[in-house]
């Protein structure tokens, strides 16, 4: 742990049982390839209505693994997933991990030129995709040299395949997945790789700026999910994991490798915005683990099915990507139980967690404390050079294993991110917040999110939290604008989504008691000088307010 001295959670991690368990530097594969021969009929992936063995999950990947690298894939070369939540997405991760591969997970979400981006910056020489995603290929106007092949997937292709389209790409082998693996051999074993070897180049989720490739290594990612799960242990082959995070997303990446790493079953969810689907997921397989964004459970809890299912087995809900409100948290335990939920809080580039709170000692409002094996510092916003006191702000930083080894191509960026501190190597996360005498973190805002009124720091988080509590905000984003009579100064802009209810009531009305509630409740430097009410809070992909989007 360094020279660091003040780690007051460790006291909590003592008296609640929390302790690091024994890690193993071992790649995805070989415990897939164990999982397969100690119990090859153990349910692995559940997709719609079938379910896929762990025998079968690791003669899939084997096959896919040959077909690759018949294909010319070689240890070190970069592959593309551009797919939903599907088996073939988890069966990638398999065949990358056993390859000595890199995987890189490219959002169905991303605008053709932004895709060319990724593939040219990772090198990315082939990519695995879904037929309904190739239009997004086609449309590329210029193909980065280094794409050699393209192979593409039905989403039926593990139910009841259909025929699929092929797109045509200039100097791109392009093959459909099911003749691609049909006739390879169902034996290839996991390669010797290095711990620190690359296994995943994640890109950053980009609502701040550029999005960045973070390298994480094997030991990143695995041993982050011993950090994650060390909190509420689970017990090897008897888990069941239903995660509505995408996989191109780094917490949908982390849940798929856990439930892969201690022989869970993974219950697959295509689209997290259909909650029906999700609904009846839940009821034909009871989960141990539930994860989502806050705005997902607030969907589900407003679907009349989800407080009928049976979550007697549930150990754990756990949300992260952005604050749960009292408002959430309560409708959550009404239905739920007492004492499941966990909010985890991280990024790309911690793999990704590096607090959690748990489940039987939470503390609403905060982001947890430190997990096993990582320590966070509160360090002052202007020079990142000092430790702040207990209860004051400043940027939040971590160090442990499940750090990155830095960003691709972006030298100036990695030096920025990690620095050293007394030895060790540190994230600085751009994350604002205090920690509290317990050793619990509260977030108050991104770094760039932070406002500066009439020399006072307003945190957007706080004033958004207080808002929502109004009948009359479904959803609220504050940004600031430049102050031209007052340079160095920013003006406060307020973003309100209103509950079906009060659609279409007097908008006046509703700013002026706006206005009232914050001049009310906050200091006078905290009020919003324009607030503009819109049709709905933009959200990126996972479920952050997306306020690069409200900038623009």
């Amino acid at each position: 742990m360094g020279k660091t001295t003040n780690q007051p959670w460790l006291e909590h991690h003592a008296a609640l049982g929390i302790k690091a368990s024994e890690f193993e530097n071992r790649p995805l594969g070989s415990y897939i390839e164990e999982h397969a021969e100690q119990r090859p009929e153990a349910p692995a992936l559940w997709y719609v209505a079938r379910a896929i063995s762990f025998s079968d999950y690791n003669k899939y990947a084997n096959k896919l693994a040959n077909a690759l690298k018949a294909q010319g894939i070689q240890k070190g070369d970069v592959i593309g997933i551009h797919m939903p939540n599907i088996p073939q997405y988890a069966i990638a991760l398999v065949a990358i991990s056993k390859m000595g591969a890199i995987g890189s997970g490219i959002s169905p979400l991303l605008a053709p030129p932004e895709i060319a981006h990724q593939v040219k910056d990772a090198n990315i020489k082939l990519i695995l995709t879904l037929s309904d995603l190739t239009p997004a290929l086609s449309a590329m106007t210029e193909i980065p040299d280094c794409l050699k092949a393209v192979v593409v997937t039905g989403a039926k292709d593990f139910l009841a395949p259909d025929d699929i389209t092929l797109p045509t790409l200039k100097a791109v082998d392009v093959k459909a997945y099911l003749p691609f693996t049909q006739n390879e051999s169902e034996s290839f074993s996991q390669i010797e790789v290095d711990p620190h070897d690359t296994f995943m180049i994640q890109y950053t989720g980009g609502t701040t700026g550029r999005s960045k490739g973070a390298m994480l290594s094997h030991r990143n990612i695995m041993h982050n999910t011993a950090q994650t799960l060390a909190i509420n242990p689970t017990e090897i082959g008897k888990g069941i994991i239903l995660s509505a995070f995408p996989m191109f997303h780094i917490a949908g990446l982390s849940n798929a490798i856990s439930a892969g790493k201690y022989a869970a079953l993974a219950v697959l969810i295509p689209n997290p915005r259909d909650t029906d689907f999700i609904c009846a997921q839940l009821r034909a397989h009871p989960p141990t683990i539930i994860a989502a964004v806050p705005a997902l459970y607030d969907m589900m809890v407003a679907n009349p099915e989800f407080s009928k299912l049976d979550f007697s087995k549930l150990e754990m809900a756990i949300t992260g990507a952005a604050p749960l409100t009292r408002s959430t948290h309560e409708a959550l335990t009404t239905i739920l139980g007492d004492n499941k939920i966990s909010d985890v809080f991280g990024m790309t580039e911690t793999s990704p967690c590096y607090t959690a709170n748990p489940p039987s000692r939470y503390k609403l409002g905060s982001i947890g404390m430190p997990l096993p094996g990582v320590t966070v510092r509160i360090r002052d916003t202007e020079t990142g050079e000092k430790d702040m006191p207990t209860g004051e702000a400043g940027e939040i930083v971590c160090t442990g294993p499940q750090v990155m080894k830095g960003y691709l191509n972006l030298p100036k960026e990695t030096n920025i991110a990690l620095r050293e501190i007394d030895g060790e190597r540190w994230m600085f996360s751009g994350d604002v917040g205090y920690m509290d005498e317990e050793g619990y973190i509260f977030l108050c805002d991104r770094a760039k999110d932070m406002l500066i009124v009439g020399g006072f720091k307003v945190f957007s988080v706080e004033v958004e939290d207080k808002l929502c509590s109004l009948p009359e905000i479904a959803a609220c984003a504050i940004i600031g604008t430049k102050d031209n009579e007052r340079p160095g100064n920013d003006i406060v802009n307020l973003f309100v989504e209103l509950t079906p209810s009060f659609k279409g009531a007097n908008e006046a009305e509703i700013k002026d008691k706006i206005i009232s509630f914050v001049r009310s409740t906050m200091a006078a430097y905290k009020v919003p000088k324009h607030i503009h009410i819109i049709d709905a809070i933009p959200l990126t992909p996972i479920g952050k307010i997306d306020k690069k989007a409200l900038r623009a």
